[in-house]
């Protein structure tokens, strides 16, 4: 029989950070991806749009542990277009890492342990 995790409730950073300001404490590991997916654009949107689209996501995958659980708790920082102009994906990286500052800090707030890491 499959052992019921107390961490199968958690589904949120929120969820983390609210049980480390109890006191409990609280590991992490981080993975950021860039994912490539395809959007497909409804059939008669525009006469000029094919019918699917290139896209990425920057997303950070939250790996954390208290005591011998552990949990994934994954997050989209930014969506875009992978035909966009450069500087406009580069706002878009500034964006995700400005997002993902904010959470470091909520993090670091309540003494979460973790390496920082960006986009």
């Amino acid at each position: 029989m499959a052992r019921v995790s107390e961490l199968d409730d958690y589904r949120r950073i929120e969820d983390f950070i609210a049980l480390a300001n109890k006191g409990v404490k609280v590991e992490l590991e981080i993975e950021l991806k860039k994912q490539l997916v395809t959007q497909k654009v409804p059939q008669g949107v525009t006469e000029d749009m094919r019918d699917e689209m290139d896209m990425y996501m920057l997303t950070g995958d939250y790996i954390f542990k208290v005591g011998n659980d552990k949990k994934l708790v994954s997050k989209v920082y930014v969506f875009g277009s992978s035909e966009e102009p450069r500087d406009v994906i580069n706002v878009n990286l500034h964006i995700a890492n400005a997002r993902l500052k904010m959470d470091y800090q909520r993090m670091k707030d309540t003494k979460i342990a973790f390496g920082e890491k960006y986009f």
